[in-house]
């Protein structure tokens, strides 16, 4: 077969080729550079192609390669390079440098927002919070399993009302929003 021949078969494929590439992109324009990549590998290199080979799966392997191949450098180069205009503002507080004596003073009312917890709350809570599951809980403390979630609801709430102005910071809105 010759190149002409060739282009001229993988031209009668566009279409399909065009729907498929809508599968992977969403979106038009990507999918007509996606085909336009396609083609120009699939006549690059036409003699790799083997006659009597389904000539349109032969097509969509190189455009879902393609796809791929594009999808992994364009989230490798992302991932490398981020323009300061990019950051949102909640994301900076991931790169900015943290104030540890601020964080001493958080992690202190954190330990006295615990410490006024009763032990029937205190215990199941802080078993949970390390991992515990509420049967394994209810099995160590010897009580049911809705009163173990009763407790940890309890703890919950009273933490979060005796660390309400940390609502709205990083550091405790994780440790304080633990709706499971």
């Amino acid at each position: 077969m010759t190149k002409i021949e060739f282009k001229s078969m993988v031209s009668s494929h566009a279409e399909s080729l065009k729907m498929y590439a809508l599968h992977f992109t969403h979106d038009d324009e990507d999918a007509n550079d996606l085909v336009q990549d396609t083609v120009l590998k699939a006549i690059t290199y036409h003699e790799k192609f083997k006659e009597g080979t389904n000539l349109k799966g032969w097509l969509y392997t190189i455009m879902k390669n393609t796809f791929i191949n594009n999808y992994r450098r364009f989230v490798k180069i992302s991932g490398m390079v981020t323009k300061s205009e990019e950051i949102s503002s909640s994301n900076l507080v991931y790169s900015s440098t943290k104030n540890k004596g601020e964080n001493q003073f958080v992690m202190d009312d954190i330990r006295e927002a615990m410490a006024k917890l009763s032990e029937e709350y205190y215990v199941p809570f802080t078993m949970y919070f390390e991992g515990y599951k509420y049967h394994e809980i209810a099995e160590h403390l010897s009580i049911p399993i809705g009163t173990v979630k009763t407790r940890i609801h309890v703890a919950r709430k009273s933490l979060k009302k005796s660390l309400k102005t940390y609502a709205y910071g990083i550091q405790t809105s994780e440790f304080v929003s633990m709706d499971y």
